[in-house]
């Protein structure tokens, strides 16, 4: 079932968990997210990075999950959206959520590309994610130093303004693995919470200890992104294989054990999210 990330997650709120959102490459980690989903019945989030599309473009994405008809509630994302073209692709390709980045921006024109984008999704009934403040570390394309957590007054104006349908908020989580424990300012998201209505969303999820993770969902966040943690388990996977059998020629066989990594570990990240067995209630929920 195909539907959009703002039934997804206004259904997460209601429920009071999280939905776990998960980057992809290829085809294989595409199948192993589905494959995870479907064993623990649970709604997900497939995405992809402006990175992984100069890889592979959106149309493939959305094509191959077309062709799966996955049985469990999934939506297919645009992570940190890097153009209002680019958005605007996602969008014709068949995505059912876009997220635009304007983070880096000075913050009116963060607003004027949020509400650009917004304006266009409007036409396709597709829901936009925006980032305010900026989540610091280095993935992809992205690589931000300077982290600022996001003021909770501004969030307010920022969605009041821009019509924006979740956001990405900056409470001291990175994208990357983390060198030392991350800092993480959790009572920031009630006090976030407590000035929209839209849904929060965690980024930098990867190697934030779980009980950290559990009590952000706890204290708001309804969207939790995976991303480097499924990088390394697909590339592990595919190292091991080829440590164990250096004459295969067959690239089936070893990216088919990357695969299964990732598939074990999204079955433990939407354990983490409390989104398991959620997918039987969610029509009710969501509606």
């Amino acid at each position: 079932m195909l539907i959009t990330t703002k039934r997804m997650l206004r259904a997460a709120s209601l429920g009071g968990y999280a939905v776990g959102a998960f980057n992809v490459e290829n085809a294989e980690m595409l199948r192993a997210v589905l494959e995870a989903a479907e064993e623990m019945e649970a709604p997900v989030i497939i995405q992809t990075t402006p990175g992984t599309l100069r890889y592979l473009p959106p149309e493939y994405f959305a094509g191959m999950l077309r062709t799966e008809h996955p049985s469990v509630p999934v939506a297919l994302h645009l992570d940190h959206g890097s153009s209002f073209e680019l958005a605007a692709r996602c969008m014709e390709a068949g995505y059912t959520s876009v997220m635009i980045d304007g983070s880096a921006l000075p913050y009116e024109e963060n607003i004027s590309l949020t509400s650009r984008v917004c304006a266009r999704a409007q036409d396709y009934g597709i829901p936009v994610e925006a980032e305010l403040g900026k989540v610091g570390g280095k993935e992809d394309d992205l690589d931000c130093a300077d982290a600022q957590y996001t003021d909770p007054d501004q969030a307010a104006d920022f969605v009041r303004r821009t019509g924006v349908d979740s956001l990405a908020v900056a409470i001291g989580t990175a994208h990357g693995f983390y060198k030392t424990e991350p800092k993480l300012d959790l009572e920031r998201i009630k006090s976030i919470r407590e000035k929209v209505d839209v849904p929060l969303v965690m980024h930098g999820a990867s190697g934030v200890p779980e009980e950290k993770v559990r009590q952000a969902v706890k204290n708001g966040m309804t969207k939790v992104n995976f991303a480097t943690e499924l990088r390394a388990a697909f590339s592990q996977g595919v190292k091991e294989y080829l440590t164990e059998d250096s004459g295969v020629y067959d690239p089936k066989k070893y990216l088919s054990k990357g695969a299964e990594k990732v598939r074990e570990l999204v079955k433990e990240k939407i354990r983490l999210c409390g989104s398991q067995g959620k997918a039987p209630d969610f029509v009710a929920r969501a509606e």
